[in-house]
């Protein structure tokens, strides 16, 4: 017998234990009494009761990412591509989770193949390839709408890759190696027609640059000139003044010295000897001249017979 009850406690503790759950950060249990849907445990701490109820689903409530494989979609120009998607959603609502749909994420992966159909069969080839941002905000306008009524709340879309058919690839690797030789020729040309522009604009400040210099030049030859010229004539006055102050000198000294008529006669003979030697033909002596001349004969004549008497 107290076999028997320490086997029935040791089971009750066995089956609290066991009903007794803890639910984690960012998880949700969706719990079911006898088959139906009875609440949705959040974080913490609940029991639950034993074989009358069950956790029907635990669901995450984090942001999840699916990749989808490669669709075929054709553009309005009949242009057959493949086209794959990445979806970001998050269950916002465990219950329509759990029983609005069969598989959430099947249902997700269709619905976007079909909206992505819709969508690229409305554009051409070279829109779908520059209009990614267009196709992901509508893609996930339509896809957020449709999968209220499932608890899930679709956040973003993106288009992974689009892939063209090969010939289009080519085409359009032609098209850009084409515009990119363009470019490059554009790019040269603007090179060669910045260098030229330099090369003219260097040429005309280096002409600018040596009139300048020879301007300045000139200038200064010019006041080198006038600076000689200038000392020239202030040495010529310089000298002049300088003869004038001597003969001053002179005459200020000879009249000092009272010359007597005779030695005015004599100076003036020299001085008409002195013009006697130079290169006149014709020499006009004055009257003055002639009579000491005269007289400079007479005195020679005497002192010469008294040489002769003695």
């Amino acid at each position: 017998m107290p076999y028997i009850i320490g086997g029935i406690i040791l089971f009750i503790l066995v089956v609290v234990a066991a009903n007794i759950k803890i639910v984690p950060q960012s998880k949700a249990f969706v719990i079911e009494r006898l088959g139906a849907y009875m609440d949705t445990w959040q974080t913490g701490f609940h029991i639950k009761v034993p074989f009358f109820e069950r956790v029907a689903k635990i669901v995450s409530l984090k942001e999840q990412v699916v990749d989808f494989p490669p669709q075929p979609v054709i553009t309005k120009d009949n242009v057959t591509m493949q086209i794959d998607t990445v979806v970001f959603f998050q269950i916002t609502d465990p219950k329509l989770y759990t029983y609005g749909v069969e598989s959430p994420i099947s249902a997700i992966e269709n619905l976007t193949a079909t909206t992505l159909r819709n969508i690229i069969g409305e554009l051409e080839l070279d829109a779908t390839l520059t209009s990614r941002d267009t196709i992901n905000a509508k893609i996930r306008v339509i896809l957020d709408e449709a999968t209220d009524p499932w608890g899930i709340k679709v956040n973003r879309v993106e288009l992974k890759n689009i892939i063209p058919p090969r010939e289009i690839q080519d085409a359009m690797e032609k098209q850009m190696k084409a515009e990119r030789q363009r470019r490059e020729s554009i790019l040269t040309a603007e090179g060669e027609k910045a260098s030229k522009i330099l090369v003219a604009e260097g040429h005309k400040e280096s002409q600018i640059l040596n009139a300048e210099a020879e301007k300045q030049a000139a200038i200064l030859r010019a006041e080198a000139v006038k600076e000689a010229k200038i000392r020239e004539a202030e040495g010529e006055a310089e000298a002049i003044k300088v003869v004038q102050q001597a003969n001053a000198d002179a005459i200020k000294l000879i009249n000092e010295a009272n010359p007597s008529d005779a030695v005015i006669a004599i100076k003036s003979l020299e001085a008409f000897a002195k013009a006697a030697d130079g290169q006149s033909t014709k020499i006009i002596i004055p009257s003055e001249i002639q009579s000491i001349a005269g007289l400079a004969t007479g005195i020679k004549e005497v002192l010469a017979d008294n040489g002769k008497k003695e």
